[in-house]
């Protein structure tokens, strides 16, 4: 296991090594990759499709059924259709996101990468991921693949998940720590 798919729960990262192994049996590597980056964006922008794979609410052949039509509607088919419908099957649908990691670490690490995660209070533009891009490598000595996220609540800033290292730049994680400290003084 790579040290980025470490923070990948056990069944998922068992999942996505099926996966992936399928996807290197049939040299779909980078298709099946860009199907679950379409897919994670979606999960990302719907709150339906968050509910859907979150909640035990639903039934298996509900979960299977809508799933079926997401990706229908996305042109996700092949493998990561039927992974989607796998983990449908087996009441095992929430783990999907740690799937999508899962497979995203084991493709970098084939490739001779590392995946970090950002999470950044507005957009990155191309300019800045270019150079945390940059000085990762530099710190790393490897390629490294950004994983970018937007969370306005960051206030301004940047977290950056690395492997099993995390470093938050973030002002909100700032404005805590100094709420801390002046609690701690008055």
């Amino acid at each position: 296991m790579t040290e980025s798919s470490s923070t990948v729960p056990t069944v998922a990262q068992r999942y996505a090594t099926a996966l992936f192994e399928l996807a290197e049996d049939a040299k779909a590597i980078e298709t099946v990759e860009k199907d679950l980056d379409r897919l994670d964006k979606m999960i990302d922008e719907s709150a339906d499709l968050k509910r859907l794979i979150r909640s035990p609410v639903y039934s298996s052949e509900e979960q299977a059924k809508a799933l079926s039509a997401v990706f229908s509607r996305a042109e996700i088919s092949g493998l990561v259709s039927n992974i989607g419908g796998l983990l449908a099957r087996n009441r095992r649908l929430f783990v999907l996101p740690d799937v999508i990691r899962g497979y995203r670490a084991l493709a970098a690490a084939h490739r001779g990468e590392v995946t970090a995660d950002v999470v950044s209070a507005e957009p990155l533009s191309d300019a800045q991921a270019a150079a945390l891009g940059d000085a990762l490598k530099e710190s790393t000595g490897k390629d490294v693949k950004l994983s970018r996220k937007v969370d306005p609540a960051l206030i301004g800033g940047l977290v950056v998940r690395l492997g099993s290292r995390m470093i938050d730049t973030s002002l909100r994680t700032k404005l805590n720590s100094l709420k801390i400290a002046l609690k701690e003084v008055g």
